[in-house]
């Protein structure tokens, strides 16, 4: 049987996901930008822009029977 994890560490995993995600996109887009505000509001809308595609991408597949049994 394979390990499942927990509740709360599966909340843990994706907050550290999210944070690493913010972090990467803050450095990239200071590079881009020369500005940490600029880099900071780009991981943080590139987040939320994420999170709503993710949503509907889930939903749509959700509709989608092939492949399940």
């Amino acid at each position: 049987m394979k390990n499942m994890d927990s509740k709360s560490r599966l909340i843990v995993k994706a907050l550290t996901w999210q944070f690493s995600g913010l972090l990467t996109m803050t450095i990239i887009g200071y590079f881009i930008s020369g500005s940490f505000n600029v880099g900071s509001s780009i991981a943080f809308l590139g987040a939320i822009a994420g999170f709503f595609a993710y949503f509907i991408h889930e939903i749509l597949w959700g509709k989608i029977k092939w492949g399940q049994k």
